[in-house]
Order: structure tokens, then sequence, then C-alpha cells
């Protein structure tokens, strides 16, 4: 099996409702996505898949949908004052924990006809959560 991983980054605000800890206030991240694309095979020109694919389907997506973007729970009461400010707001059906925003990215990814095998983001230098079905 053949294996190429792209790393985009990107900056993000989030907060998790119903949580005790410190994340329960907005705050934000430098994150680092991890795309990682399977193949049995090469293609004619010895690629699993070219890495400007990746970044053409993925990476322009980050960069206009999710970079400098809060990502908020959609019970959030923040979504509603934050649009009526006019930022920019992503909603989520769950909290927008790491594990649930490699999901969501995963998810875009594979839509984009990307045979991903998994994607990590890198919430803090520290700590990453994976995605894999």
């Amino acid at each position: 099996m053949y294996q190429v991983t792209r790393v985009i980054h990107f900056c993000y605000g989030h907060r998790l409702l119903d949580y005790e800890g410190k994340c329960r206030h907005p705050h934000g991240h430098n994150g680092k996505i991890e795309i990682a694309v399977d193949s049995a095979k090469l293609d004619r020109l010895g690629m699993v898949v070219d890495f400007e694919e990746i970044k053409a389907k993925v990476q322009r997506w980050v960069d206009a949908e999710l970079d400098h973007r809060m990502l908020l729970n959609a019970r959030d009461p923040l979504v509603k004052v934050l649009r009526d400010m006019g930022e920019p707001v992503v909603v989520m059906s769950a909290n927008p924990t790491a594990e649930n925003i490699a999901r969501h990215i995963f998810d875009y990814a594979r839509s984009q006809e990307l045979p991903v095998a998994w994607v990590r983001l890198w919430e803090t230098v520290n700590s990453f959560a994976e995605y894999r079905p």
C-alpha cells in the first residue's frame, strides 16, 4: 500500500458547550491538518495522487471556509450573536472538538472524490485527534 500526506495549516476559534474545563470559553488555535491518501497502486505518473490535487480540493476549501472562523455547536447562543455582528461562523451539529473537526474535514475531502484514508487535526503542538472510517 502506498500513502501520501498533505499538511495544511489554518487558524480557528471555538468553544465547547457543556464542558467544565477552559475550553468552555471562546478561544483560538493554530491548527495543523494532515490528510493521508492511500492507494494499492500508482497512477501512470507513479503517484498515489498529486499533492496539488489535495491542495486544490481541500486546502483551498479550508482557506475559504474554516480559516479564521469560529467553529461552533449549532446550539451555541454565540452563533446568533456573531452572525448579527457579521462575523464568520461555521456551525457544526455537535461540539467543535478536534475529533469532530477532523471528521468534518475528512467528509469534505471524500465528497471531493479523494480516497482519503484518514485526517489528523493537531489542535496544539502536543495534541491531535484523528478520524478514519
